[in-house]
């Protein structure tokens, strides 16, 4: 008979391939961890993980007891949030994983609202600089700039938005403002760290420096980071010209659109949860939320207005 502690454990250890971020969020020290976990081998007399200083990697037959190991947690939940009727409740946490940018600027505002008309729910915003990792349990909801592809997931496009070339009066002042792209090869450009770029999706810059347009040597990147809000902030104090969202660049004055008849890129973000978090009331809720305040900002998102919408607070709905 497998001990179902043990199963959590291994669960654990698997999705973080980490000892440590398992020990942490186990609650355990590391040694425990580590001894429970080769226990877990012996018992079944079968080894799991490949051991190395990158980390705790499944073998073969690891990955078999995953796919029963997800199955059991899975059934183990819905077990208990049905008998608890907390699916049936619009209380308790919600977990959102969304990119810096997008989160910090428009969800974080538009969240408000939800935060005023659901207090029993509690909610922790992931706004990060990277993909938020739903088949680690990272969270409950994530919002990303590519369509996932993981199985057992519920997906669904949220919105699009758009983003255009920027640069503050103070850089404008003293480079001038490109009158064309080809032009872009004497300015300085704020911009990502290539190999550090999370999704191709953000390689906003590379079509636009076609070295057939803008000749040779090419422009030259002032300051690039793996933050589009420390982007944002190196432009707006003039470092140089950057591809920024609509819906961060418009709530500043200072920042100029440039080019603006050349450079217009169209971008989606997608919502996703897994399924058994998608049949929870909470996330639903917040699902549709979501969904219904971003479609009512279409114009701020796609920088046709400079405005973001946050819903009103409205009296406790629960």
């Amino acid at each position: 008979m497998l001990d179902w502690q043990d199963i959590q454990i291994f669960l654990e250890v698997a999705r973080s391939e980490r000892l440590t971020d398992a020990a942490r969020r186990l609650g355990l020290d590391h040694s425990t961890l580590s001894r429970r976990t080769r226990r877990f081998e012996q018992t079944l007399n079968t080894q799991l993980f490949e051991r190395s200083t990158h980390g705790y990697h499944l073998t073969e037959a690891g990955q078999q007891l995953l796919a029963h190991a997800e199955e059991m947690a899975r059934h183990a939940f819905e077990a208990g949030e049905s008998l608890t009727d907390k699916n049936h409740q619009i209380s308790g946490q919600i977990r959102l994983g969304v990119t810096e940018g997008f989160g910090t600027w428009v969800i974080a505002p538009l969240l408000s609202a939800f935060c005023s008309r659901h207090p029993g729910v509690t909610l922790d915003l992931l706004a990060l600089p990277r993909v938020v990792n739903l088949s680690r349990h990272e969270a409950d909801l994530a919002i990303t700039v590519e369509r996932p592809v993981s199985p057992g997931l519920v997906i669904s496009r949220l919105c699009d938005y758009r983003l255009r070339l920027y640069g503050s009066e103070g850089y404008l002042a003293r480079h001038g403002r490109p009158g064309r792209l080809a032009e872009l090869g004497e300015h300085r450009l704020v911009g990502y760290v290539d190999d550090l770029i999370f999704s191709e999706q953000l390689s906003y810059l590379e079509p636009l420096l076609d070295p057939a347009v803008i000749g040779h040597p090419g422009p030259h990147f002032a300051m690039r980071s793996t933050s589009v809000t420390t982007q944002h902030a190196a432009c707006l104090h003039g470092a140089g010209l950057a591809v920024l969202p609509c819906f961060m660049a418009s709530a500043s004055e200072a920042l100029v659109n440039v080019l603006e008849e050349e450079v217009a890129i169209d971008r989606q973000f997608w919502i996703t949860a897994r399924q058994e978090q998608r049949r929870l009331a909470r996330v639903r809720l917040l699902w549709d939320f979501l969904r219904e305040a971003l479609e009512a900002n279409r114009g701020f998102l796609m920088g046709e207005t400079r405005t973001l919408t946050v819903p009103a607070p409205a009296s406790n709905t629960e």
